[in-house]
């Protein structure tokens, strides 16, 4: 009966923030100017915070230096730039490292 309350409260939550944006911003009005506002820049604080988590435990004064992470970091930008395929970019620098954590260093 856990299980099945759990799955439910999951899938009542999120059917309610599916549904929610329609009901507060229906078609036929205005979108408000805080809320396109918050559009524009969330994405770019979102991806600074995801950064610095990424980097929040990494010492640069000992080996390895940080290196996998800087490596993995640029391998993300400079596949995004390449291809602009955010599944390659952010897929092939967990995958690197990921292999430069466990098998290089």
């Amino acid at each position: 009966m856990y299980v099945v309350l759990t799955i439910l409260t999951i899938a009542a939550a999120t059917f309610l923030t599916r549904l929610l944006p329609f009901l507060l911003f229906p078609a036929n009005k205005k979108t408000p100017e805080f809320v396109l506002y918050l559009g524009r820049v969330l994405p770019y604080a979102i991806m600074g915070m995801l950064i610095i988590y990424c980097f929040k435990d990494v010492n640069f004064l000992s080996w390895p230096f940080g290196l996998p992470e800087l490596l993995a970091s640029l391998f993300v930008i400079l596949a995004h730039k390449w291809k602009h395929n955010l599944l390659l970019s952010i897929g092939g620098g967990t995958v690197l490292y990921m292999i430069l954590v466990q098998a290089v260093f």
